[in-house]
């Protein structure tokens, strides 16, 4: 049997900024423009999760789909639903909070756990907004 491709959808609100404290107020102003806003600010994210397998003889299904909701709550909603990542999330400590990092630090988050109930990582998209968003493909190539 051929490998199927899964997909699962959770939401969360998240504020943040993007600053580099070895920068000037000047310059992460012209690099990065209202997103290094002192005050912060925020996004109603979607993540996008998808999984690769092939449905088992008994359920028919790649990764029970309720598993993959709770893993992705657990691992991603849980700790950052309402935080500011630059600030509440151990996982983003240290780092610049866009979008790209974000979506990597997350595959981080979730490959294992996903793997242990059946399933392989593909891709996790990441919205965050109707017009931006980030895929990311644990650093392979998917073209």
């Amino acid at each position: 049997m051929k490998a199927v491709y899964i997909t699962r959808r959770e939401h969360f609100n998240a504020a943040h900024k993007l600053w580099r404290p070895d920068w000037s107020e000047e310059k992460n102003k012209e690099v990065f423009g209202k997103c290094s806003n002192k005050n912060w600010h925020g996004h109603n994210y979607n993540v996008f999760v998808t999984v690769k397998g092939v449905p088992t003889d008994e359920t028919g299904f790649v990764i029970d789909l309720k598993d993959l909701s709770q893993i992705m709550k657990d691992f991603i909603v849980e700790p950052l639903d309402h935080k500011n990542l630059n600030l509440d999330v151990p996982f983003m400590e240290g780092l610049l909070a866009s979008t790209e990092i974000l979506a990597i630090k997350m595959w981080e988050q979730i490959e294992a756990p996903i793997a242990e109930a059946g399933g392989e990582l593909v891709k996790i998209r990441l919205e965050e907004t109707e017009n931006n968003y980030v895929e990311y493909f644990g650093g392979k190539d998917p073209f």
